[in-house]
């Protein structure tokens, strides 16, 4: 390993949290461009922060250098596995391919084409997937397959999107600038035939854009033909999507010459294939506007440790909630997962998640636990005892003690943990193994409040649910014999006592008070424990001399 390697290696290995420690360590060694430093420093770093997509790009990039190409494609996998909504990362995955497979092998045609499907499945419903869409168009429109353009157009016009109408204008300018057999299926074009030989073309109707819903903003590419071609010409740039530039598309023409009834024909065919689809792309326009505010609410759609703003937390709740109730699950599920790349540290969304998964599918709730706990949220208890509830109810009863065991071992002394081991054992009738957790937990914190804490839990146990009142005494009067101060002690003495059988346990009971009026207890305490005595004595003292 280079020379200074150890030092940048146990800086971030030590403190594991410490994001900055961790890129000093990946940026040396990127500089000193020694490949089994890399590898150990990137795989070690991925442990932790897997949602870096740009890291996972160098990674990649360094194996390419050194012409490790099955490396290199493994570390693409990992991180599209790890970050599936990466539309950079599938990009640059993709760009790699073209870039080193054999183009006149029909068998790199169908990988590259491969990729895209997968990339389309797990990022195309992202509302900024349209980058990742057309270079799906351009690069099929450069294989010669017009049918395929046609086909991916037909899926991405339903897809709310950022640049949906950017996408309605290219579809049309690819229908009426290439012959109808060519763009369409053989059953499409035989059933268009039909239909126009029965019905006359409707007249594709004009978008409706003049005005919003009540209370909303009409967004970009809605205001009209004009406002739309000059807004995605604005975002297409600042997107940088290839191919095309996205200014306003060539005027199609309204009147027409037609030489022969051939060409008559397949314009008809040509209004008829837009005209099909005009209500969809009616129907997605709506779907935008819904979206719009919340999409723009989103500042930092990227995983970084910095705290996220109060106003963006707010923006992803709403938007959750909204799509939740109105969303398909699909987009939902891809919503949740935006929201827990952005907001990676922040429990809530990640319990949020949960919750509405395990309405839907048990695996795909425990994936989820599973991402939270296993990197995102080691050391949030909160999330960790949820997954072991969760497991519980799965009837996965070690899997719950290993989880709640594991977390233990990460952040000892959470008395909430331990508790949550001592109920899951009582669940299961392990009365046994739940005092001896307890027990245990009181011998850790010997000497510390801590412990009398966990002895008046050990104690109501044998009262409760062993129905053992002399085992339980015992353990109190045990307690208050390292911990006399300690009122709580007394007062879970006392109630024990007074659940017993008055007259039979009188002895006991006074014996409780005297204890407690002889101890070190304030003035405060002693008198509340002596008007108590009073009362005691008052409705079920057997003697008057008492």
């Amino acid at each position: 390993y280079p020379l200074d390697f150890e030092k940048f290696w146990l800086a971030a290995r030590n403190n594991p949290h410490d994001f900055t420690a961790w890129t000093e360590l990946l940026q040396y060694v990127e500089q000193e461009n020694h490949l089994f430093a890399a590898r150990k420093a990137f795989d070690a770093f991925f442990a932790h922060y897997p949602y870096c997509y740009g890291y996972w790009k160098k990674y990649a990039d360094m194996e390419r250098r050194f012409d490790c190409s099955r490396e290199t494609e493994e570390v693409f996998e990992r991180g599209l596995q790890s970050i599936p909504l990466s539309m950079d990362l599938w990009i640059h995955y993709i760009s790699y391919l073209q870039s080193t497979l054999d183009m006149n092998l029909p068998e790199s045609i169908q990988k590259i084409r491969g990729v895209f499907e997968a990339a389309v499945a797990a990022a195309g419903m992202d509302f900024r997937s349209d980058k990742l869409w057309e270079l799906y168009v351009e690069w099929e429109r450069e294989q010669g397959d017009l049918r395929a353009v046609t086909g991916i157009y037909d899926r991405v016009l339903s897809m709310p999107t950022q640049l949906y109408n950017h996408h309605w204008e290219k579809f049309k300018e690819h229908v009426l600038h290439n012959p109808p057999k060519d763009i369409l299926s053989p059953e499409e074009l035989l059933w268009v035939q039909s239909k126009l030989a029965t019905d006359p073309v409707p007249k594709p109707p004009e978008p409706e854009a003049t005005e919003a819903p009540p209370g909303e903003d009409l967004p970009p590419g809605v205001e009209g033909k004009a406002a739309a071609a000059a807004t995605d010409a604005q975002v297409g740039t600042q997107r940088g999507i290839p191919g095309d530039s996205l200014g306003t598309p060539p005027p199609f023409p309204t009147r027409l010459t037609f030489n022969s009834q051939e060409d008559l024909d397949q314009e008809k065919i040509r209004e008829l294939v837009i005209s099909m689809r005009q209500q969809i792309y009616a129907q997605n326009e709506a779907e935008v506007s819904k979206r719009w505010n919340f999409e723009d609410g989103i500042k930092r759609p990227y995983f970084h440790v910095k705290p996220l703003e109060r106003a963006q937390l707010r923006n992803w709740r709403d938007y959750l909630d909204y799509e939740m109730a109105a969303g398909s699950h699909e987009r939902t599920i891809v919503l949740f997962e935006r929201c827990v790349i952005a907001c990676a540290l922040y429990e809530e969304f990640w319990i949020k998640y949960t919750k509405y998964l395990e309405n839907h599918t048990v695996a795909g709730a425990r994936s989820v636990f599973q991402r939270a706990c296993g990197y995102h949220l080691p050391r949030k208890p909160n999330i960790h005892l949820l997954w072991a509830a969760f497991e519980e109810k799965q009837g996965n009863l070690d899997e719950a003690r290993r989880i709640l065991r594991c977390f233990e071992e990460v952040v000892p002394g959470l008395a909430m943990v331990r508790l949550r081991r001592v109920s899951l054992e009582r669940r299961q009738g392990n009365l046994e193994e739940a005092e001896a957790l307890l027990l245990e937990a009181m011998r850790a914190n010997e000497g510390l409040p801590l412990a009398s804490f966990y002895a008046v839990k050990l104690a109501r146990q044998a009262c409760k649910v062993q129905k053992n009142l002399g085992k339980a005494r015992k353990v109190l009067v045990e307690a208050l014999e390292k911990d006399p101060d300690n009122a709580r002690l007394h007062a879970n003495l006392l109630e024990m006592e007074f659940g017993a059988d008055v007259r039979q346990n009188e002895g006991n009971t006074m014996s409780c008070f005297e204890r407690a009026l002889r101890s070190p207890l304030p003035d405060e305490a002693k008198l509340i424990f002596s008007q108590r005595r009073v009362e005691f004595l008052e409705d079920f003292g057997s003697s008057i001399h008492r």
